[in-house]
């Protein structure tokens, strides 16, 4: 069984029509007797027809509670199982959802909902939606089929649309039928139509908004589009007037005098709220005038025919690689003749250098050539005044200290006592009255 309540405080009460045993439509009885439409509600999970309407909001409710009962071990009367169950959703014989489906759900332990306003395109073509449930637990499978026969709707579309965002509430519970059908109210009560139809609901994170920050309860925001078949009323007209348009801009809230009959339960921005009105919308076409900068119209595309005829690169081969070639080859020959056979010679380059500057330069390699030859040669004999002739204490002649072979370049250029070996010590007095050698 599926239940759905919804209060009305101002114009009656709600009614619930179910169609096929599986489809529910939300009704509202108005003074003159007439209902209209405000959407439709589905929940059930085997193999059902639901038959939505065109430019009507589609509600499908996948419940995890029914889904437990066809995973083993199945659980007993009474018992409880918490398992986890996602859903996966697509158009059969193709991997995605048609463009007017979505699907969201939170968590593996909340259901999911299929949502969406079906359009004029998609009206007496049944779309045949395969659910598939995932026991995350068990890794049970189990699938159903939902076949979605969309109705064309009356006075599809409705002439005045208008789209409200509500900061305080995120797109699950805006789909309860319980919150819709208390805004749907709210906003009756404000517009006063004869008919007034829920045509789409979106997630702000579908039109670019940022995920909220994970404190005081802070919420995603919905963006809810509703039709009528009565122009705007005068409070919704307040957001237009410059006075408010000017708080807009300076990021203030507007003043709008119906907003306390929504504030209680639905937080609107009326700064973003959008009014359409689609009997003063005209066509945007404009002719193209041919000027500059506008190419003439080359008609369609015609494709090269399947019948050509084959052709031969081989030529275009040789000559892409001949003549590069044959450039860098006469190069080569022009630097390898003038590297080679342009060559001056030392006798020119002779002939034409000055005398003097040629003798200077001559002495220069002379001079170079006995310094190196020079020094080459360092084995003589030491001259005889650097040599001590006679002992300083006996008065021997010493020998040479250094032989005709002796290596003079390590031959240091002072000598110390040290080096000296035949250096007689001085006697040095050391106490008084005493001498020690």
């Amino acid at each position: 069984a599926f239940l759905l309540s919804c209060t009305d405080g101002i114009n009656g009460t709600v009614d619930w029509k179910t169609k096929q045993a599986n489809s529910f439509i939300i009704s509202r009885k108005v003074a003159a007797g007439k209902k209209d439409v405000y959407t439709i509600f589905s929940k059930v999970h085997s193999d059902r027809n639901v038959y939505p309407s065109a430019g009507v909001l589609f509600v499908h409710v996948l419940e995890r509670e029914y889904f437990k009962g066809e995973f083993p071990p199945y659980p007993k009367p009474g018992e409880i199982s918490n398992d986890p169950i996602t859903f996966n959703t697509n158009l059969m014989g193709y991997p995605d959802r048609p463009g007017w489906l979505r699907y969201i759900q939170r968590t593996p332990y909340s259901d999911g909902v299929l949502y969406g306003s079906p359009t004029a395109e998609s009206v007496g073509k049944p779309t045949v939606i395969e659910i598939t449930a995932y026991n995350r637990r068990t890794f049970e499978t189990a699938r159903h089929n939902l076949i979605i026969n969309t109705m064309s709707a009356e006075d599809f579309p409705l002439p005045y649309q208008a789209e409200f965002f509500i900061k305080n509430m995120n797109v699950e519970e805006m789909l309860a039928s319980e919150v819709l059908g208390d805004f749907l109210g709210a906003v009756k009560n404000v517009w006063q139509p004869e008919r007034l139809n829920a045509i789409n609901i979106t997630s702000a994170l579908d039109r670019g908004g940022r995920v909220p920050l994970p404190i005081n309860d802070m919420k995603e925001g919905v963006y809810v589009m509703v039709g009528a078949d009565v122009p705007f009323s005068s409070c919704l007209r307040e957001v237009e007037n410059p006075q408010n348009q000017l708080r807009c801009s300076q990021e203030m809230e507007p003043v709008i005098t119906c907003d306390k009959k929504f504030r209680t339960q639905f937080y609107i921005d009326w700064c973003k709220i959008s009014l359409v009105d689609k009997t003063k919308q005209v066509s945007t076409y404009q002719e193209v005038i041919r000027g500059e900068g506008i190419l003439p119209d080359g008609g369609e595309y015609k494709p090269p025919s399947d019948s050509l005829k084959s052709r031969d690169y081989y030529t275009d081969f040789l000559i892409t690689l001949a003549v590069p070639s044959a450039v860098a080859l006469v190069l080569f020959l022009i630097l390898a003749y003038i590297m080679c056979c342009r060559r001056e010679g030392v006798e020119k380059r002779n002939m034409q250098t000055p005398d003097i500057q040629l003798v200077h330069h001559s002495a220069i390699q002379k001079s170079t050539k006995e310094l190196r030859d020079m020094s080459k040669n360092r084995e003589i004999a030491w001259p005889l005044s650097t040599l001590p002739v006679f002992h300083p204490v006996t008065g021997e002649i010493i020998p040479a200290l250094h032989t005709d072979n002796y290596d003079s370049t390590n031959m240091p250029l002072m000598q110390t006592q040290q080096n000296l070996p035949h250096q007689t010590q001085i006697p040095q007095q050391q106490t008084a009255g005493k001498w020690y050698p």
